[in-house]
Order: C-alpha cells, then structure tokens, then sequence
C-alpha cells in the first residue's frame, strides 16, 4: 500500500520533476560541456548534478519523509542503502556521454520504490521531446497493477516468439578492463547469430522502454551502474506485460547490476541464448 499518499499523486509529482529536469537537459545539450571524470570512460556534468538536486528538491518538498537515492550523490560516495521504505531512485542525466557528445538519446530516470519494489516509474526524454513539440511531452510511465503508457497512451511489449526476428538491445557499460571486455564482447558475438539485429543506445532506461512499447524484443545488461539505471524503466516493463529477471534466469534484483527484459514468449529462448553466450 502507498505510504503519505497515492501512487496517481506520486506519478503526478514524478512527472512535473522529470520535465523541469529536462528543461534543464534542454538548455544544456547545445552549450559548452564542463566534464568531469568519474572513470576512465564515465563521465559527470554539472546538468547531472543540476538535474538531480532539481528533482530531489521538487520530491521532497512533497514527500519529506520519503528516501532518496541518485546517481550522483550515491555514485560518488558508494554509499546507498534500499530499505522497504518508499524510496525514489533518480539518474538525473541517463546517457551522459551521448549528452556530451551530442547525441540525442537522453533521459531522465526517476523511480519509486515501496517495499523494495519498483512501484512508480517515470522515463522522460527531452530532447526527443523537442523534436517532436507538435506532438506534445515524450514520456514513458507506469504504476504497478495499472499499465503502462507512453505519452498517454497505453503500450505492450513486442508479442514475438522467435529469437531470429528479434532485435536485441544492449550496452557496453563503462568498465575496461580486459577481461570485462573481452567477456562483453565474447557475449555479443555469440549473440549476433541467435538474433536478428543489435542495437545500443547508450542509456539503460530508454533501452528498457523501448521493450516496453515493442521497439526492442530483448535487452540485458551486465554491469550498469545502480539501481538508478533501471529504477524507473523496471515498473514500464511489467506494467507493458514485460519480465525482468537476471540473465542467470534468476530472479530480478534491483540493486544487483544485472538485468535482463523481454515478452513471455522469448523468457527461456532468451536466457538458453545468455547462458550459452557466457
């Protein structure tokens, strides 16, 4: 049950924060970078940094007894705890290095957990947003036990059942060391020929999305970040009659780092072809 309100009232607060958080993306997108290193290919600005004290700011004037985990504080101290309170989950800036670089597969991620459990999910992408001005907000949302929507409107994952006709997405993280790569890579190759194509979009979110409304069949993904990576995607994928679980075949942790996603119908195909990639 909801705890110091509804989840409708906790979407609507979600939201609001996502698109003053994307304005800020907006403006940012187009200027002069000031990047910092967080890792050899991990990168921070301060639209991350502004984003994220902008959606903390907004969630708790509203929520002040509630928990709160971002990427850029709890990234940067390592230091993070999930309890069974509700607890937002927020990566600010999902896709900082296409933001940095310019292109234009960014979001922002905020999620809501209750009792450990990916409850209210919202995924914006503003730039993608302002492409389309026309056609009104680019949103992805879900609450747990009502759906899941884009823009509105409501969405389904892909109703494929055969690994060869589906497109696979997935990322190749931030780490490189060598045996990190090679396992990453050894993965992909192995891959390729089980599906009909790959795509890699650069943020974790928007690639759980795009399972959610049938873009991808299948993603997964080893070795991300946080819980902030798919915080928010996790609820639009069940909620789009979607599964989660680790690619293992074992049961989806958020706080594990693994993730994998994809219809009913391709489930065990789709963890036979993980398992037998490795």
């Amino acid at each position: 049950m909801a705890q110091h309100g509804s989840l409708e009232e906790f979407l609507v607060v979600a939201i609001d924060a996502a698109k003053r958080a994307g304005e800020i993306i907006c403006k940012g997108f187009y200027e002069t970078k000031h990047v910092v290193h967080k890792g050899q290919v991990d990168l921070v600005t301060e639209t991350d940094k502004a984003c994220e004290d902008l959606i903390f700011n907004h969630l708790k004037q509203h929520f002040p007894t509630h928990k709160f985990i971002g990427e850029e504080t709890s990234a940067t101290t390592g230091d993070f705890e999930l309890t069974d309170e509700p607890t937002w989950i927020v990566d600010p800036v999902d896709g900082t290095t296409n933001f940095v670089h310019g292109f234009p597969s960014v979001c922002v991620s905020i999620g809501l957990t209750i009792g450990k459990i990916p409850t209210v999910g919202v995924v914006s992408d503003p730039i993608i947003n302002e492409y389309r001005l026309a056609f009104g907000v680019y949103l992805f949302t879900g609450i747990d036990g009502k759906g899941a929507f884009l823009n509105g409107k409501p969405i389904k994952v892909s109703s494929q059942s055969e690994l060869v006709k589906s497109l696979l997405g997935t990322e190749v993280g931030t780490t490189r060391d060598n045996l990190t790569v090679e396992a990453t890579t050894k993965r992909i190759n192995n891959l390729l020929f089980k599906v009909r194509s790959l795509r890699m979009c650069g943020s974790c979110a928007l690639d759980l999305c795009w399972v959610a409304c049938g873009r991808l069949e299948l993603f997964y993904l080893i070795g991300f970040g946080g819980p902030w990576d798919v915080a928010g995607g996790a609820v639009i994928v069940k909620e789009a009659g979607g599964i989660l679980f680790d690619p293992s075949g074992s049961e989806f942790d958020i706080t594990a780092q693994r993730v994998a996603a994809t219809n009913p119908h391709l489930k065990e195909a789709f963890i036979e072809a993980l398992q037998l990639s490795e």
